[in-house]
């Protein structure tokens, strides 16, 4: 079976017992802080498991896409080198939330391996937990029981906590495991005659772990049973396929091969005959899978965060294919193959193929030229460990190659081993964990909002409000809860700060960009004015505010009023933020895609991908197709239909936003189709006009537009104007012949400008003439001590280089004091740098300045704080100077 008859079986096998097949979720984790990838399949659900979110099903059926690199998962290393080991794979996973539990769990595992996959029976091994007195458990009797009906009980082994006991958190939902393990053969061990599961090898392979969540792990450690106990399970699809295909690792699966294939067109190296070139055909395959996914999921190269794994797990790719004598850029070509292979899970891969491929070529021209910059100097830094008889390379400079320059430590040894020297791999090793410790510390998950207690308590009981804001801006309602610091109160007086959820609201939640709404709530005797309006997970709306007058208490009814004129406005952007994105795509090409946006009353701010600054003409067109998009004056309109409809329509899903099964299209026909549950116009016409005030650079291959549309469009119109017209009036002009003018000006400027320099130059040639009548002859050489009126170090040099042009041989020793700064310069013409060093007598004479300094043998400059004493360092030059000369002759 190839592994997409296999993914396709196991999501076939449990929709046919009663379980809703779920969409894979994004690699960044929308609704969870914590995590920095998806990295299970049950993180989409762990809201639903604590209990926090209620979903129309009780049984469910997964093919997550997973991502293991980075964070807790920092072992990139280990890529390539191993037989199991990817960044990028698929979870296969059944999940219960309330429904079935051990029984079933074992029993749909069991049919699906056996007469589905077609396993052999007799070489099925299934793990349970073995207890633990610490927890006050005993042994999973009840697991034991329920595979006894499967297996003889040789082969249900027991295993300790650290192996058969999962937990979520240190608090929460857990329970045991148990695994189902498969004997591939003595071919397939480490030969060891006490080889049994458990062991490290490959002979005993976990196919399969069902977690049995039953207990609830309060904050003193007490484990309480759940009332409704889950399943929870996963089978990595690159694994089972491995097993089914019989062959010994998962890179020889169907899953890799296209992209094996591709590689040895690319490089001329067939996979299989050397094992050091099979590593770097597996790297590169495996993190070809791990790119296309982590952009196609929004993310981009950078210095931080997921966009730093994104950078290294591209980088590490592009070392081993120097490895497979590839100097050009080739990964954007291997990750097409991926697309293709994946397209009928994942099309959404091969839809974005351009903007993908152009990311990743991006990052390779980017990076080969890095390396070929570190790899130069990694060669003069060895050169100079040569010269100074050093024969170990520091760790600290294999660190700052590796750091800076995504240099692997393999390249740094094979260079060393072939010049005879050694590594200091210690030191190198102890700054890496010192880095990932770091990382550790300071990586920021997903970026949301953490949900405090008393709105978790409120999902809990299956709380959501109902939005009536794309019909009206006004309703009555109910309270239903006030929160205050994080905790439910029951009231809240005048003038104190509160949060306020009700059953219904017209108050657009902050979400996609647009920012919340603003306005009042009313109840009698008081009113509330409400700042902002978050949208939390599970579907509720925050109002927060202040209470103005009155006292609000939960359970009063209420009337919520938005602002109008900011919604408007709002709304005018938020259109106009969709007109702005098709225009880009239109101009620029198709690899442009949302990367961010910002949607206010008072302005838009839009990222999107792109890998050059755009042009003067460019923006123009831009603006230019928005503003004529406007004039046709089109009808919005807004479909709500199932996802899989929408996107074969042709609508834009965006990164950022987290799709329910059900969506809201928002249509400009003929023009713009995109996902949205913001609030729009009701036709284009209605922004009136648009205005791009800005574009810049904001990461490598994202830009932003900062616009303007209606009111604050024409607002800005006006104040461009004004500018205008005041420059008009300043330069006696019409608007009209402003930049001629202005341009006359400017020529005339740098006209007076060389003839200021020109002046200064002959004055300082008659000021460095007269210095010269004042120079001593010392043993037959002029020598100029003396102290100068100046105020910077570049005119010192000035007069150092006219020194030059009228004396060949000599020494100037010169001085100069602005306000409380002392600058000195020592010069010395090349015939007598064996005699005296300009950098040697700086260091000396600056001292009596309290300063420091140096240079070298011809030139030195340094600078004190003691302009006082400036004679006293100018008489100490004198009397080194003579001294010097007068020892040599």
């Amino acid at each position: 079976m190839k592994a997409s008859e296999i993914r396709k079986a196991f999501l076939d096998f449990f929709h046919d017992r009663s379980h809703t097949n779920v969409k894979s979720s994004s690699l960044i984790p929308h609704d969870d802080p914590t995590l920095l990838f998806t990295n299970a399949g049950m993180v989409q659900f762990k809201r639903t498991f604590l209990g926090e979110e209620h979903r129309p099903y009780v049984r469910a059926a997964t093919s997550q896409k997973c991502m293991r690199a980075g964070g807790k998962h920092n072992d990139l290393e280990n890529v390539g080198r191993t037989a199991r080991h990817h960044t990028f794979f698929e979870m296969l996973g059944n999940f219960s939330f309330g429904d079935y539990f051990k029984k079933d769990a074992v029993e749909y595992a069991w049919i699906f391996l056996t007469e589905i996959m077609g396993l052999p029976k007799d070489k099925l091994y299934a793990t349970i937990h073995e207890g633990d007195a610490e927890m006050r458990l005993g042994p999973d009797e009840e697991a034991r029981e329920f595979w006894a009906r499967f297996l003889p009980v040789e082969r249900i082994l027991t295993f300790p906590t650290k192996d058969n006991f999962w937990s979520m958190g240190d608090t929460g939902p857990c329970g045991p495991c148990s695994e189902i393990l498969i004997d591939q053969g003595e071919a397939m061990g480490c030969g060891r005659p006490d080889c049994r599961p458990g062991c490290d090898c490959d002979r005993y392979l976990e196919l399969w772990n069902l977690v049995f969540m039953q207990f609830n792990r309060r904050e003193d450690g007490v484990l309480e049973p759940l009332p409704k106990p889950s399943i929870d399970t996963g089978m990595g699809l690159e694994r089972i396929a491995a097993v089914i295909q019989k062959v010994p690792s998962n890179y020889d699966t169907d899953l890799f091969a296209p992209m094996r294939a591709r590689i040895a067109e690319i490089s001329g190296y067939h996979y299989g005959t050397d094992p050091e070139k099979d590593v770097s055909v597996k790297v590169i395959a495996d993190h070809s899978r791990a790119a296309a996914f982590l952009i196609g999921d929004g993310i981009l190269p950078s210095n931080e965060g997921r966009g730093y794994v994104l950078r290294r797990v591209i980088r590490r790719a592009l070392r081993h294919g120097r490895f497979l004598g590839q100097d050009k850029p080739f990964l954007h070509d291997v990750v097409v193959k991926v697309m293709e292979a994946m397209h009928d899970a994942y099309p959404e891969l091969l839809e974005n193929k351009s903007y993908i491929t152009r990311v990743i070529l991006n990052e390779e021209e980017r990076f080969n030229e890095t390396l070929d910059h570190g790899l130069g100097l990694l060669q003069n830094e060895i050169r100079q460990l040569q010269t100074e008889g050093r024969r170990v390379i520091p760790g600290g400079l294999i660190f700052k190659l590796y750091d800076t320059f995504g240099f692997p430590i393999d390249i740094i040894t094979d260079m060393a081993r072939d010049l005879s020297l050694g590594v200091e791999e210690a030191e190198f090793q102890k700054l890496m964990e010192k880095q990932r410790e770091q990382s550790r510390m300071h990586w920021k998950g997903s970026g949301e909002r953490e949900v405090s207690e008393a709105y978790r308590q409120l999902s809990a009981r299956d709380v959501s409000v109902r939005f009536l804001g794309y019909e009206s801006l006004e309703a009555e309602s109910e309270v239903l809860a006030l929160v205050r610091d994080g905790k439910a109160v029951q009231e809240a007086e005048s003038g104190t700060a509160v949060e306020v959820v009700t059953a219904e609201t017209p108050f657009y939640g902050a979400s996609g960009g647009q920012v919340g709404d603003r306005g009042e709530i009313l109840f009698e005797g008081g009113r509330l004015t409400v700042s902002d309006t978050l949208k939390l997970p599970g579907d509720l709306i925050v109002h927060v505010g202040k209470v103005e007058e009155g006292r609000l208490t939960t359970g009063k009814r209420v009337r919520l009023k938005v602002d109008a004129m900011a919604r408007k406005d709002t709304a005018l952007h938020h259109t106009a933020t969709h007109i702005l994105h098709a225009a880009l795509r239109a101009v620029l090409g198709d690899h442009v895609k949302q990367a961010g946006s910002l949607v206010a009353p008072d302005r838009l701010r839009f990222d999107f991908t792109h890998f050059a600054a755009l042009t003067p003409s460019e923006l123009d067109e831009i603006e230019q197709r928005v503003n004529d998009e406007i004039r046709t004056n089109e009808d919005i309109h807004v479909h709500v239909m199932d996802l899989e409809e929408a996107l074969k329509t042709g609508a834009m899903a965006l990164f950022e936003e987290k799709y329910g099964d059900r969506v809201r299209m928002v249509e400009i026909p003929g023009f713009s189709r995109e996902l949205c549950g913001g609030t729009h116009t009701h036709r284009t016409g209605d922004i009136g006009v648009f205005v791009i005030v800005q574009e810049t650079g904001i990461a490598a291959g994202v830009r932003r537009i900062e616009a303007l549309a209606g009111r604050h469009a024409l607002a800005h119109l006006r104040k461009q104007r004004g500018i205008l017209q005041t420059a008009a009036g300043l330069l006696k002009t019409g608007p009209a012949d402003v930049a001629e003018r202005v341009e006359k000006l400017m020529t005339q400027q740098k006209q007076v400008e060389r003839e200021l320099e020109a002046l200064k130059a002959s004055l300082a040639g008659k000021r460095s003439a007269d210095l010269l009548e004042r120079a001593e002859n010392i043993g037959g050489v002029k020598v100029l001590v003396t102290r100068v009126e100046t105020d910077n170090p570049k005119a010192l040099r000035d007069l150092y280089d006219r020194f030059k042009e009228r004396i060949p041989s000599g020494v100037l020793v010169l001085g100069a004091v602005q306000g409380e700064k002392v600058f000195l310069l020592v010069g010395v013409t090349q015939d007598l740098t064996a005699r005296l060093h300009a950098g040697n007598l700086i260091k000396e004479i600056v001292k009596i300045v309290g300063g420091s300094g140096g240079g070298r043998p011809d030139m030195a400059q340094a600078g004190g704080s003691q302009p006082e004493n400036l004679q006293g360092a100018l008489d100490l030059a004198a009397r080194l100077v003579g001294e010097k000369l007068s020892q040599v002759g």
